[in-house]
């Protein structure tokens, strides 16, 4: 007998709830354009809200010195000039509108003495750069864009997990997902489709992600043919929680060192002024008391005219110290690092930094304002994804686009913090707005294949009826050790193929797992469909990695510990299914930079792009 499907029509379909999908569903509803919002988890819940820092937007308020061309040129400096230029200039130059545009729509952004946007610092910005809330404006950003959505008519089917694309003559057509609470399937006719889904970190054992995080957008794209690009370049946070170990990996915000936080080892050393690279020496302080010169002139909301702390380096250069302190031997007693921002004042610390200070007095019984944090690196961001078009998002298959962390190009080998949040404002905003363009022009809904539902369906409730099989829990937990282990921040030929061949044996592993019980409120179940996303896009992070024989950005070799200016610094890489369901991967590049673009990049990094 076969299974009983629902049907649903919606010009666009949008997988995934959080700014990038919301954003693009208001630009399709503003469209006229019925779209329907697909999520895994409860309207409000997105991995957005977890975004504590700030939006980087160079808005110009706390340093009138900030335009959009030095944004541009941090932003492609921190990538380490693999991003797509074309898309950085657009997110430079529109990310200060789509910060006003929030503000007309009710966002509560954290003001000057003179009633301005607020700016605060953050690694590898030249100045004061993000429009924050405290230390919760993803949480601000997602209530304004859900309350500005709801309000316009979008159709949100919450708790659903989306599990294939269909395609016809090359063009998407829809996708099929089934109900997370009691089972039921559901085929969704669409137009244009929007990829929303967010990262992939939950592949690591230490992670800041929540658990939606499996990366199912990014294996859907993938399983229908799409192109994804850059996938080596895992990011890294260098501050996350490390004790208690119930709570390891959760975010502690780069908003902790903007507002002066200091990074010490178990020596009382303040060790970054030892890691600041070469391309970096003229930005950052070399002492202490100059990096406590700059600290007080922000804090007395004057211009600072000294070099930064060195604890404002991007990312991958601060966890990657913080890795060198524990293979040393400097480690903090449980085993990373301590940040300080004691020094500063007791309510300026709960002011400034409100939701750490709480998550620390509640989740590891720790005063910030009186005592260090631990903190060590998380997996935290993929800069790789779905390659798209710069000026439409729009995938290498017809009528699918993907925004925001699901997307690659914008941050190339590794992202400065804050730009995300305007990521998901801008390219959230184009996939909308395009894909609803597209949607206007097609007339009526194409017949999706039956066979091809009936082959997903089969596929979607198979290991209910798996019996002797491992607890799929048990398979996911082994797969997240395994990829912590060798493909984490430093990488080796040996690891790395190691993590090939054990993902083959897990792969073998995840086909035989038995969940027991029925469809309904069944968690084992999830985790058994969830597995093969897991294990692909695992995959394509090894295999990318492993063919990148050099050191950059995100991206770290033990047996290539340098850039290769010459040939990797000069092509990303690209990764496809073959027709036999292989794993495919080759290299492009991007279209040489504007000259008056080129003009605003370093003379002395051009190397890197000519």
């Amino acid at each position: 007998m076969a299974e009983s499907y629902v049907t649903h029509e919606h010009d666009v379909v949008v997988i995934g709830a959080g700014g990038a999908g919301l954003r693009a569903a208001i630009e399709v509803s503003q469209s006229g354009a019925s779209v329907a919002m697909i999520c895994k988890s409860m309207l409000g819940k997105a991995h957005t809200v977890m975004a504590e820092g700030g939006a980087a937007a160079a808005l110009g308020n706390a340093d009138p010195r900030d335009n959009w061309q030095v944004h541009f040129r941090d932003t492609m400096k921190g990538g380490k000039y693999l991003n797509d230029w074309r898309m950085a200039e657009i997110h430079a130059r529109e990310a200060a509108d789509r910060i006003r545009e929030l503000e007309t729509w009710g966002a509560v952004f954290d003001r000057t003495p003179t009633g301005m946007t607020n700016q605060r610092n953050f690694g590898g910005h030249t100045y004061p750069r993000l429009a924050h809330i405290g230390d919760a404006t993803g949480l601000e950003l997602i209530r304004t864009l859900q309350e500005k959505g709801v309000h316009m008519g979008m159709e949100v089917y919450m708790e659903f997990t989306v599990r294939r694309l269909f395609q016809s003559d090359g063009r998407v057509t829809g996708c099929f997902a089934y109900d997370r609470n009691d089972g039921s399937l559901h085929v969704f006719r669409a137009k244009t489709i929007i990829l929303a889904t967010g990262g992939i970190t939950r592949c690591w054992s230490v992670c800041s992600g929540s658990w939606e995080y499996t990366g199912e957008g990014h294996a859907l794209a993938y399983w229908a043919g799409a192109e994804m690009g850059d996938m080596e370049f895992v990011q890294f946070h260098p501050t996350g929680m490390i004790w208690p170990p119930s709570v390891k990996g959760i975010l502690v915000t780069e908003g902790v060192r903007g507002e002066g936080g200091m990074l010490t080892n178990s020596e009382g050393e303040r060790f970054m002024f030892n890691y600041v690279p070469e391309m970096y020496k003229d930005e950052f302080a070399d002492t202490e008391k100059e990096a406590l010169e700059w600290v007080d002139e922000i804090i007395a909301g004057e211009l600072a005219t000294v070099r930064r702390p060195p604890e404002l380096l991007t990312r991958d250069v601060v966890a990657k110290a913080i890795n060198s302190e524990r293979a040393a031997g400097r480690a903090s007693e449980h085993g990373g690092v301590y940040l300080d921002i004691s020094w500063r004042d007791e309510d300026q610390v709960k002011k400034k930094l409100p939701g750490m200070y709480h998550q620390f007095k509640e989740l590891a019984a720790v005063d910030i304002t009186k005592t260090p944090m631990e903190v060590g690196p998380t997996a935290h961001y993929v800069m790789g994804g779905v390659k798209v078009h710069h000026e439409t998002q729009e995938s290498s298959i017809a009528g699918l686009y993907a925004a925001g962390e699901a997307a690659t190009g914008l941050h190339g080998a590794n992202r400065l913090g804050g730009n995300s949040l305007t990521d998901l404002l801008v390219f959230g905003r184009i996939a909308g707005e395009r894909a609803a363009a597209q949607a206007s022009e097609i007339d009526g809904f194409v017949d999706i294949d039956e066979e091809e539902i009936a082959d997903v369906i089969a596929e979607t409730i198979a290991p209910l009826s798996r019996e002797g099989g491992e607890n799929p829990a048990k398979v996911v937990e082994d797969l997240r050790e395994m990829m912590q282990e060798k493909v984490g921040i430093i990488r080796s030929r040996e690891l790395l193929e190691e993590s090939l061949h054990d993902l083959d044996e897990l792969e073998s592993r995840a086909a035989s797992t038995s969940p027991g019980g029925s469809r309904i409120y069944n968690p084992g179940w999830h985790q058994a469909l969830e597995l093969s996303a897991m294990l692909d896009v695992s995959r394509m992070c090894a295999l990318a990695a492993l063919h990148r024989e050099e050191s950059r950005g995100a991206h770290t070799r033990g047996d290539f510990p340098d850039p290769d200016y010459e040939h990797w610094g000069k092509i990303t890489s690209v990764i496809t299914m073959k027709s036999n369901g292989s794993m495919s991967i080759e290299y492009s590049r991007y279209p040489p930079i504007d000259p008056e673009l080129k003009s605003l990049l370093d003379t002395a990094d051009l190397q890197e792009r000519e």
